[in-house]
């Protein structure tokens, strides 16, 4: 892995839905479509900063489920990987986000994600699919 710092998305899943955040910042990614979360920080487990992210960003508390497959890189300096979340407590509401969007698996298509979460889209759409 290198000198990457590891990134963790959450897919929070509901009754069939995933739930997609737009972006207000930066410029280049305002408008665009993510898997909320952000930077482990040194020490950290990648579940507990998945934890930790949603409760600053959604105000909810989430429990990871499982994780998708694959890393993305992001630029030089980060790496994407990405789990499946269930919403254990509380009811997610944008901070950092100006909307956020439940999606059906035929509506994944129909944001427009930042690149580092689309390879995230296709492992993500069979497992909501499936029983």
């Amino acid at each position: 892995m290198g000198d990457r710092r590891m990134v963790v998305g959450a897919a929070i899943l509901r009754q069939g839905t995933v739930l997609a955040a737009r972006r207000m910042t930066p410029p280049t990614a305002a408008g665009r479509w993510e898997f909320p979360g952000g930077k482990v920080e040194p020490g950290e487990s990648a579940s507990d900063a998945l934890v930790r992210e949603i409760a600053e960003e959604l105000g909810c508390t989430v429990e990871v489920t499982g994780w998708l497959a694959g890393c993305v890189p992001i630029g030089d300096h980060h790496e994407l990987t990405v789990a499946t979340c269930a919403v254990s407590g509380g009811e997610p509401d944008p901070v950092e986000h100006d909307v956020i969007r439940w999606l059906t698996p035929e509506q994944l298509d129909d944001v427009d994600w930042l690149e580092p979460d689309r390879p995230f889209l296709a492992e993500l759409r069979g497992r909501m699919m499936s029983p």
